[in-house]
């Protein structure tokens, strides 16, 4: 829809121009931006990246150096009157990984327990935690305006102390913080401030730490967990299942209190949707409302455009060599939809003034392209997987 509005005047209709410059749309996008992050730390199970462990690192790292040195050297051969900064910067954007796409595909498909899968969803979180890294060090080097490798190891140090010190010091002071705000109101709203204040600080202070604020909100989601939400009161319809639960036989009793426990984990990120239904959309009309299409008309641009995506499908599919004894062109696919997590490296990157509209929508063009072409290629692939291995199966 963004990329819609932001083309109107092809047609000559110039209605929607004035968004693009409108500092409270900009801020209301800003803000989208961090409760998505939110979202994608609350989402992100850090007690399963560590079961798939050593595997998904290697996957991880070699999803986030291959393409990073790829992107940087493909905008060098493209973009060589664009600067060190430019080059940079995409190098930073192609290291990005959606896993909720990837993650849908395999749970409508019901092989979310695969080792492949598992694998995906460790990698996927340890790579936006190395993404968000090279961001910041990506980040600070541009608004310094100078690189060293002293620079730039103060602020890798910088970004892992800030990452390492919220997880070490927020799971401790979120247990205290969720048992002060219980004793000013036990109820949901109380709840859901918590949460989103807590989003907002750490955001905050990864902004005061010369980091960009989607670090902090990032980490903020990894944070929080159900436990530090025990001292509130359960939702009514909880309250009500777990007194009839009571008058139950006591065979039935342990399978529904694990299903009401997996609902009640799962309260927070419920709490959230309802902002990020309104939030998270202005954001993505926002980067889309940039798009230049008329650029499109212009053979090198889309051959630029083009050659981006094959670069960004590559570097990923090379990480899926590190997966070990598992089907490791299917780990490189699941590797590779940028989706919302390389727009938002992109707008950072534009918000700084590094990317020109013309390098913006190649790269936007590159981060739809993998994005719904991603979905179809794993679909034929766990398809195709799922019939060798029926085939392979002795007949009766």
């Amino acid at each position: 829809m963004g990329i819609i509005l932001g083309n109107l005047t092809l047609i000559g209709l110039n209605a929607f121009e004035p968004i693009k410059h409108n500092e409270i749309i900009s801020f209301f996008a800003e803000l989208g931006v961090i409760i998505l992050l939110f979202q994608i730390g609350l989402e992100s199970d850090t007690a399963q990246m560590r079961k798939v462990g050593v595997r998904a690192f290697f996957v991880a790292v070699v999803g986030v150096t291959v393409p990073f040195i790829l992107g940087y050297l493909g905008a060098l051969v493209f973009w060589p009157q664009a600067g060190f900064q430019v080059h940079l910067f995409l190098g930073a954007t192609l290291t990005a990984t959606s896993v909720g796409i990837t993650a849908r595909v395999f749970k409508d498909l019901g092989k979310l327990q695969t080792p492949e899968a598992q694998i995906i969803l460790g990698a996927a979180v340890i790579d936006d935690i190395l993404g968000l890294i090279i961001l910041a060090v990506v980040t600070a080097i541009v608004t310094q305006g100078t690189v060293s490798i002293w620079g730039v190891s103060v602020i890798m140090g910088k970004a892992m102390l800030f990452l390492l010190g919220a997880l070490a010091i927020g799971q401790f002071s979120a247990n205290i913080i969720g048992k002060l705000f219980s004793k000013i109101n036990m109820g949901i709203g109380m709840k859901f401030t918590m949460a989103i204040s807590f989003c907002l600080f750490l955001a905050y202070l990864a902004k005061v730490m010369g980091l960009a604020p989607i670090v902090g909100a990032f980490t903020a989601g990894l944070v929080l967990d159900p436990v530090h939400f025990r001292h509130f009161k359960v939702t009514k319809i909880v309250e009500d299942l777990q007194k009839i639960i009571k008058t139950l036989p006591s065979k039935k009793q342990p399978d529904l209190r694990y299903i009401i426990e997996k609902h009640t984990h799962r309260h927070v990120e419920k709490l959230i949707e309802p902002l990020s239904f309104f939030f998270v959309p202005i954001f993505f009309v926002y980067t889309g409302i940039h798009v230049d299409l008329a650029v499109l008309f212009d053979f090198h641009v889309l051959f630029v455009a083009l050659a981006i995506t094959v670069i960004a499908f590559g570097g990923k599919l090379v990480a899926g060599l590190a997966a070990g004894n598992v089907n490791k062109w299917l780990v490189g696919w699941g590797m590779a939809p940028r989706g919302e997590v390389g727009l938002i490296f992109l707008v950072q990157g534009q918000q700084l003034g590094v990317i020109l509209p013309e390098q913006f929508s190649e790269v936007v063009i590159m981060v739809i392209l993998t994005t719904l072409l991603t979905p179809l290629i794993l679909n034929y692939l766990i398809k195709q997987a799922e019939m060798s291995k029926n085939e392979s199966l002795p007949k009766s």
